[in-house]
C-alpha cells in the first residue's frame, strides 16, 4: 500500500542580486511596482531586475510503500532538506503533485516548536499537540517521552537552559512516540552523543518493522543509512539520480559523488562567524610537519598535524578545545580535546587570549581512505559551543593512501574496518 506519492516535485527560489542598491532606489522600484499593479491588476507579474530561478529540487517522482525506511543521501546542496520541508508542509511546492495517505511528523531542525521559557514539561504538550498529538494519546505516552529523551531531573526547567543535545532528544523522544505513520527526520541526530544515536536508530527500527511506519531519513552518516534502511535515493543538485533497493549500491554512489566535491584541507573564519565569549574560532586545518596545509593525499607513514587558532575572551578551566575524526562513512572513530595529554602531568593551562593548538595525526592506526576533521569546543563536557557533525560548522578532510613501499603485504590494501593494526605475532611451540 502507497504511503507518499510523487510526481514531478519541484520547488524554485528566486535569487536577488541587487549589489550594492540605495535602500531609496528599493523603496523607488517597489512603489513603481505597487503603481502598476493599480493600473493594471490582471498584468501577468514580471520578473524584478537582478534576479534569478534557482530550483532546489526539480523533476523528483518517487512513490513510498507503507513501511519502507528510505535514506536520502547527497552531498550539501543537493536538496534533501527542501525535498523534506515539500513532503512536511513546511514550504509549498512550486509545481509537481504529492499524495500522502496518513499522518506524517517531522524532525528538521533542533528545537523547531519548542518555546525558550517554557520548561521541558510544558513543551513536551504544546509540541506534541502542534505534531497533531491529543491530550489524551500525550499523556498517555507521557512517561515513556521523558524516560526517552532522558531529562526526567531537568522536567521543569525552562528548555532554553538545555543543550542542544537535551533539546534534539526531547523533539525526538516526542516524535518517536506520536502515533503517526510517517516518520520524516532530518541530520538533527548529529548532534546526540553516540549512544543517544545507537537509541534512536533501534527505535526509528523498533517502529518501522515492528509497527509497518515508513521512515525517510536524510543522514551524511552512512553507517547508520546502512543500518536502517532499505532504500536509498540520491539526489545531486537538486535532481534524483539514483533509486535504488540495494543500499551498498547508494551508500557507494553518495561516497563517489563526495569524492568529486572540493576537499579543503583548512578551514577560515570570514569574519563574524562563531563569535562567543569562550573560543571563537579562525583556522582549523591540517598541515604536514613544515607547517604546509596539506591539499594531497597522505600516506601512514606521513607526519600530519591538525591546528586549531582561535580566540578566548573569557578563559575557563572547563574548555574543551579540540575536533572529532570521522570515517568517510560518517563513522565516528574519536574526539579529542586539548586537555588529553598524557605526558604532561598536573593541571592543564587554562586558554586565554589568541591561541593555537597542535596535535599529530596517529595515521599509523587509521585504514585507507577519505577522513573528515570536524571542530569541537564544550564547556565543562556538558554545553557545545561548536558541534561536531553539524551542518555549516568548520570541517576539513584529507584522503589517507596506502603506503606501498611497506614490507607488509597487507599495508598496501584496504582492510574491513575503521582501524589498520598490524600486531606482532610470534610462533608458540606445540
Amino acid at each position: 500500500m502507497l504511503a507518499i506519492k510523487i510526481e514531478d516535485l519541484g520547488k524554485r527560489y528566486v535569487i536577488s542580486h541587487r549589489g550594492n542598491d540605495r535602500i531609496y532606489d528599493v523603496l523607488a522600484g517597489l512603489t513603481a511596482r505597487a503603481a502598476r499593479r493599480l493600473r493594471h491588476p490582471f498584468a501577468p507579474r514580471s520578473k524584478p531586475k537582478n534576479t534569478e530561478d534557482f530550483w532546489a529540487i526539480r523533476n523528483i517522482t518517487f512513490n513510498v510503500e507503507q513501511g519502507e525506511r528510505i535514506g536520502i543521501v547527497g552531498h550539501n546542496g543537493a536538496g534533501k532538506s527542501t525535498l523534506l520541508k515539500v513532503l512536511s508542509r513546511i514550504t509549498d511546492p512550486t509545481e509537481g503533485r504529492i499524495s500522502i495517505k496518513g499522518r506524517a511528523s517531522s524532525l528538521l531542525e533542533v528545537g523547531t516548536g519548542f518555546h525558550p521559557d517554557l520548561s521541558g514539561r510544558e513543551n513536551i504538550f504544546m509540541n506534541a499537540a502542534i505534531l497533531g498529538m491529543r491530550t489524551q494519546e500525550i499523556r498517555r505516552n507521557f512517561d515513556a517521552i521523558v524516560d526517552f529523551a532522558g531529562i526526567e531531573k531537568f522536567l521543569d526547567t525552562p528548555v532554553k537552559r538545555y543543550s542542544s543535545g537535551m533539546y534534539v532528544r526531547l523533539a525526538f523522544a516526542i516524535a518517536a512516540h506520536l502515533s503517526s505513520e510517517i516518520l520524516i527526520i532530518d541530520e538533527v541526530l548529529a548532534v546526540g552523543d553516540m549512544d543517544f544515536q545507537k537509541k534512536c536508530l533501534g527505535k526509528m527500527d523498533e517502529i518501522s518493522r515492528g509497527e509497518g511506519r515508513t521512515i525517510l531519513f536524510v543522514s551524511h552518516n552512512m553507517g547508520a543509512v546502512l543500518q536502517l534502511c532499505s532504500r536509498v535515493i540520491c539526489l545531486d543538485s537538486g535532481r534524483m539520480i539514483l533509486d535504488t533497493p540495494d543500499v551498498n549500491i547508494g551508500v557507494e554512489k553518495y561516497m563517489n559523488l563526495s569524492q568529486l566535491q572540493t576537499s579543503d584541507a583548512e578551514w577560515r573564519n570570514p569574519g563574524g562567524k562563531f563569535e562567543n565569549d569562550y573560543f571563537t574560532p579562525l583556522r582549523f586545518g591540517v598541515y604536514n610537519a613544515d607547517g604546509e596545509v596539506n591539499l594531497a593525499s597522505v600516506k601512514q607513514d606521513d607526519d600530519l598535524y591538525v591546528e586549531i587558532e582561535g580566540i578566548i575572551r573569557k578563559p575557563e578551566k572547563g574548555l574543551g578545545v579540540g575536533y572529532s575524526l570521522f570515517t568517510q562513512e560518517g563513522t565516528l572513530l574519536y574526539r579529542t580535546y586539548q586537555a588529553d595529554q598524557e605526558d604532561t602531568p598536573g593541571e592543564i593551562p587554562t586558554l586565554d587570549g589568541h591561541v593555537t593548538l597542535r596535535g599529530r595525526l596517529p595515521l599509523e592506526v587509521l585504514n585507507f581512505g577519505q577522513m573528515r576533521l570536524d571542530l569541537s569546543v564544550i564547556m565543562n563536557n556538558a554545553q557545545w559551543i561548536v558541534v561536531p557533525g553539524t551542518r555549516g560548522n568548520p570541517s576539513v578532510s584529507f584522503t589517507l593512501e596506502p603506503h606501498l613501499d611497506s614490507s607488509s603485504p597487507y599495508r598496501t590494501m584496504k582492510k574491513p574496518g575503521s582501524m589498520m593494526i598490524n600486531s606482532r605475532w610470534t610462533l608458540k611451540g606445540d
